[in-house]
């Protein structure tokens, strides 16, 4: 819904990815002293680099909201969506990051070190053109697909070094400490999406601050918050390079090469209850792929600001970390996706309050175009609702892949199945993005030339009916017949769906075992 791509940590969709859950046999600390103390600094590091790699992932995100304001077509927002794809396909080349590397450098920084500087030349090379590809003037189109494959190269450079870091981590900390490895990857991501959207969309957005901060204009331009992360990017990158080392044992660490890898994987899909699994993974979230994906861009669309949606997260990241611990009680036992069936069809009621919303967004619009705070309360207290049932979906699934991972065969079995996760949003995302403009009926009222003016649906015919004298009227939207629709194909999933997620949990954890493990 609102504001962030709303993505459940899926992705985020993502859209935010996934933390393998990776193992290691040699753990070193650095230098003496006892606890946390000896950590302190790898773990400062690690917090560090984990909030670089969530700036590129924010700024991203806020991408679709600034396309929405240039008036581009929901096709382009489907071609954008690809963009967010990396994270949830790393499985590709992640055996490859562990297998190839220059023992002089290290084997996480041979891959950290230029997939960082790449990620600030980036960064550079688009602060000088950005204004131009969104189509600065009137006169001129958003250049969709030059900005996806900028910002798919920036994802793919910071899923590459997701992957660098999240190994590098189990051998920069001590086995006692280990397990920070996780928290620096929730909290250090989370910031660096916090402020690569919503600090930038708050601080980019003119009106935020001459009524909030008492400026003139706003603070920054994406131009130049490209520049400025591009060029942080690099100092933080050379120091990591110059000031780090990687202690000899990571360098010695077992290597199984890539071959090793992919028959681990073969092995795994070789089993006919993963494959139920998978097509459950695949196809679970379908009825929410409407809401998800266009609720937030079709509030734009009537005129709610993109910064105040941006900020509408802010009161929800408490309930996001809270809620978890609390779910995760009841998904400790031999049931885990038990409360994924109590939330399933809540949610996908929630799509049409959702639809309620955006329907009657409109009646709420004061004088002056704005929105009262009651409004914004309406919405934040759906959101936070909304948020109960899709944390009993992500923490049930979670869940039940950590019961069912085998442990011989590290991070790669929960790789595996995060990776199916992701793309069981993403692709129906897409899909809802590419086909709503098609559903939606328009026509060409009050123009001078009816007979050739008809239409509404393209850009070029709005043009042409705006030239002759006449206006759009939009006679159905896409957005709703997506929604009711799809809503309608989740509660049918469901009669296939739950008693096929009942069947996979009552399965013993022996049958989810690799056979055989290729050394």
């Amino acid at each position: 819904m609102p504001a962030a791509r709303k993505r459940e940590r899926d992705s985020e969709a993502d859209h935010r990815p996934l933390l393998p859950d990776g193992g290691g046999d040699e753990m070193s600390g650095e230098g003496g002293g006892s606890g946390l103390a000896k950590d302190r600094s790898s773990i400062l590091l690690l917090l560090l680099l984990y909030v670089l790699q969530g700036i590129p992932l924010g700024l991203a995100g806020s991408i679709p909201m600034i396309l929405q304001n240039r008036h581009v077509t929901y096709k382009d927002q489907a071609t954008f969506s690809l963009s967010f794809w990396p994270f949830s396909i790393k499985l590709l080349w992640a055996p490859l990051v562990d297998s190839v590397f220059l023992e002089g450098m290290g084997r996480r920084k041979s891959w950290l070190v230029p997939a960082q500087y790449l990620i600030g030349g980036f960064m550079l090379m688009l602060s000088s053109y950005i204004d131009v590809l969104l189509g600065e003037g009137e006169s001129h189109t958003p250049n969709v697909g030059v900005i996806t494959t900028v910002f798919f190269m920036l994802n793919f450079l910071a899923a590459t070094q997701d992957i660098a870091v999240d190994g590098w981590a189990l051998t920069m900390l001590s086995r006692e400490n280990v397990g920070w490895a996780s928290t620096c990857n929730s909290v250090g991501q989370t910031a660096g999406y916090f402020l690569g959207y919503v600090v930038f969309l708050a601080l980019e957005s003119e009106d935020f601050c001459v009524h909030y901060l008492g400026q003139s204009g706003s603070l920054v331009t994406l131009s130049g918050f490209l520049y400025f992360w591009g060029i942080l990017f690099w100092i933080t990158t050379t120091i990591v390079w110059v000031l780090k080392h990687e202690e000899p044992s990571s360098l010695m660490e077992k290597n199984e090469g890539l071959v090793g890898t992919y028959s681990v994987l073969g092995q795994i899909l070789k089993k006919k209850t993963m494959w139920d699994l998978i097509l459950v993974l695949l196809t679970c979230k379908i009825g929410f792929a409407a809401s998800d994906a266009l609720t937030g861009l079709k509030l734009i669309e009537i005129g709610v600001p993109k910064d105040r949606l941006a900020l509408l997260s802010i009161p929800i990241i408490p309930v996001q970390i809270l809620l978890p611990l609390y779910i995760s009680r009841h998904t400790a036992g031999p049931r885990p996706l038990d409360p994924f069936i109590l939330g399933y069809p809540l949610r996908l009621v929630f799509g049409l309050v959702f639809a309620g919303v955006v329907y009657v967004t409109p009646l709420f619009r004061l004088a002056d175009g704005s929105f009262p705070f009651h409004y914004y309360g309406l919405i934040i207290a759906i959101y936070l609702i909304h948020q109960v049932f899709v944390n009993c979906m992500f923490v049930g699934v979670m869940a039940f892949f950590a019961r069912i991972s085998d442990s011989s065969v590290g991070g790669t079995y929960m790789t595996l199945l995060n990776t199916f996760t992701n793309l069981g949003g993403n692709w129906p995302s897409w899909v809802a993005l590419r086909f709503v403009s098609e559903l939606t009926w328009t026509s060409c009222l009050g123009a001078s030339q009816a007979d050739t003016v008809s239409s509404c649906a393209s850009d070029r015919e709005k043009q042409l009916c705006e030239e002759a004298g006449g206006s759009c009227a939009t006679w159905m939207d896409g957005y709703y017949i997506e929604t009711v629709v799809l809503v309608i194909v989740g509660f049918l999933w469901m009669r296939w769906g739950l008693p096929t997620i009942k069947r996979l949990q009552s399965l013993p954890v022996s049958d989810w075992a690799v056979s055989q493990r290729t050394d």
